[in-house]
């Protein structure tokens, strides 16, 4: 294994890296590149007890944002992205940073750049329930009581110095 970050691959666990940039969980309190999408949840503006799940796919750029319970954002349709994928957009670069996103979403960014105006894909059907469901997860482990004992669903995974 190589020193540095080319070992993650071969290990079941991956750094946690700190963000980049501070970020309010308010607004967007769920961001990850997975499943070859930038997905992530984002609060509603006007009703306190809606969620959207928006997501933009890596290389097509096509994008996709509903409610929790999958109904179609309002704003978004045709190649016009709402206001929620512009959300996820900014939070993903204060997470990840810039070069970061872009590398994920196969796009040419340079620092100062926009991402926002660099995605040309259009509106496409993506599953949500899948990000919600992991983005409840996320949430059900800020209810475990703080303990230096591992938690029994993540038994299997090594401790970051067991694997070499």
């Amino acid at each position: 294994m190589n020193s540095g970050e080319a070992g993650w691959e071969e290990r079941s666990a991956v750094r946690v890296v700190p963000p980049v940039q501070p970020r309010k969980l308010v607004k967007v309190p769920f961001v990850e590149l997975a499943e070859g999408r930038l997905q992530g949840v984002v609060s509603s503006g006007s009703d306190i007890a809606r969620v959207y799940v928006s997501s933009i796919a890596a290389e097509t750029h096509h994008f996709n944002c509903s409610t929790n319970n999958n109904r179609p954002c309002g704003g978004a349709g045709g190649n016009y992205r709402c206001k929620h994928l512009k959300a996820l957009i900014d939070e993903a670069v204060k997470q990840y940073g810039l070069e970061r996103v872009a590398r994920y979403l196969k796009v040419e960014a340079s620092d100062g750049d926009d991402l926002n105006y660099l995605l040309q894909g259009t509106q496409e059907k993506a599953p949500a329930a899948m990000v919600f469901s992991r983005f409840l997860r996320h949430l059900a482990y800020l209810e475990v009581p703080a303990s230096p004992e591992p938690l029994t669903e993540m038994h299997w995974f090594p401790a970051l110095g067991a694997v070499r």
